[in-house]
């Protein structure tokens, strides 16, 4: 029977892949992983096979992908070469014990080298890596979270102002639910040597999504355009590390290090992220949440906190 590994399951979008896998996937054909035996606790009890595994230690990956048809990986959530030589080891085990195929969390726009995101940068790596390997692979790049700027405008209501540096570029952005989704669809599927744009269903500028939020909520935030430096320095003022090395806030509404956050407003602002595809309805059937749709369900789209195990 063909096995698929779903990695990092203990998350909050492998937790949403998990379960969509359920629905699409046969469970004896399903192996969960997570970096601690706590986070599989749910799935054994479900029967489940799981494995623990830790991302910085090769061997541990290749017992658990043994005899695996399909890998997903998701992508770390640190920025540089750590996250690079964790991407690396899943590949390589992936490569040292038979899988077929890597499944990819990437970026909107990824291997543009204009684009001038420092997040983009990993992913692109990463994408080069899997494309130099025999590895078949489907890479998913994914669109901005709406739940951030949700996150980000619920936290600006106060005083009344959500300030950064977008101005007027636009991105269509989606729930993180759908890209763990469309993930889960992606390891189902038959899919070859793909690249899929996983998008919102609109492109939109953030003026247009905080008009969104106040005409659902009632508030009044109005948006401010500020440049690069000044967005730093809000940042900075919230105590939100430069960087994914720094020490992040418990229930933080920026759980994201600020210059993964500014040079991605930057990307943004010089129309780098306006991919818009339907690619995530060609794959999932399924049409994709609107931010209108998240604001009247705000509690449910909030970003959480950060959710990652970095030994």
């Amino acid at each position: 029977m063909e096995k698929y590994v779903f990695t990092g399951v203990d998350g909050n979008f492998g937790r949403k892949s998990a379960e969509t896998a359920l629905q699409l996937l046969d469970k004896a054909q399903l192996v969960f992983t997570a970096p601690t035996e706590k986070g599989l606790v749910e799935y054994q009890q479900q029967g489940i096979t799981t494995k623990v595994t830790d991302f910085n230690n090769p061997d541990s990956l290749v017992k658990a992908f043994s005899g695996a048809k399909k890998v997903l990986l998701i992508s770390m959530p640190f920025v540089g070469e750590k996250r690079r030589q964790a991407h690396k080891n899943v590949i390589d085990a992936c490569l040292a014990s038979g899988v077929e195929q890597i499944v990819y969390t990437s970026l909107v726009n990824a291997s543009d080298p204009t684009n001038p995101s420092i997040e983009k940068l990993d992913h692109a790596w990463t994408e080069s890596y899997i494309e130099n390997t025999d590895l078949d692979y489907i890479f998913l790049r994914n669109s901005q979270y709406a739940e951030a700027m949700i996150s980000n405008y619920f936290a600006m209501v106060e005083n009344g102002i959500l300030a950064n540096n977008q101005a007027d570029g636009k991105m269509a952005y989606i729930s993180r639910q759908d890209c763990a989704i469309a993930a889960a669809y992606a390891m189902a599927s038959k899919l070859k040597h793909s690249i899929l744009n996983i998008n919102g269903p609109e492109l939109l500028t953030i003026s247009d999504f905080v008009q969104i939020g106040n005409e659902v909520s009632g508030h009044d935030v109005k948006y401010q355009v500020v440049s690069d430096e000044q967005d730093y320095a809000i940042f900075d003022k919230m105590g939100v590390p430069r960087t994914t090395d720094g020490d992040f806030k418990k229930d933080s509404s920026a759980p994201f290090s600020s210059d993964g956050m500014v040079t991605f407003g930057k990307a943004i602002r010089e129309g780098k992220m306006e991919t818009f595809s339907d690619d995530y309805y060609k794959l999932t059937g399924q049409k994709a949440r609107t931010v209108r749709t998240m604001f009247e369900d705000s509690a449910k789209y909030q970003i959480g906190a950060r959710h990652s195990v970095d030994a």
